[in-house]
């Protein structure tokens, strides 16, 4: 048990003592090793950063109309509306970082309301929508 224990020191002690730090070219240069480090420690929240939401509309509005979304969170308002983008004659998108849910309506030309209940949807979804006017 004591010859393991020592392979294992040793093991370690000439894995440590293997690593070299890389010298830099600038003596003005920050050395890594002299930044301290921080230990998280799993209670301490973690923030992340916005994940897109991605809102898909299958319908043909018809010739010369838009379709917007309206709502709360991620830049939405229930005030006024963000158009779509036309991909095709059937598909409509917005896409928008969000870092919570968010909820939203989609309008017809940013005047009349979609059938149906508000859409909730969460940060790095994709949410696939077939609005009735």
């Amino acid at each position: 048990m004591n010859h393991m224990k020592k392979l294992i020191k040793k093991t370690i002690a000439s894995t440590v003592t293997a690593v070299t730090p890389v010298a830099t070219k600038s003596p003005a240069a920050p050395v890594a090793a002299k930044t301290p480090v921080k230990a998280v420690s799993a209670k301490t929240p973690i923030v992340t950063a916005a994940a897109p939401i991605v809102i898909e509309a299958k319908i043909d509005v018809g010739f010369g109309n838009k379709l917007f979304a309206r709502g709360q969170g991620a830049g939405l308002s229930w005030d006024h509306g963000i158009p779509l983008e036309c991909v095709d004659s059937q598909t409509w998108r917005l896409t928008v970082p969000a870092k919570d849910k968010l909820q939203f309506k989609l309008l017809l030309n940013d005047s009349v309301w979609a059938q149906g209940e508000d859409v909730v949807a969460a940060p790095g979804k994709k949410v696939e929508v077939i609005p009735a006017f």
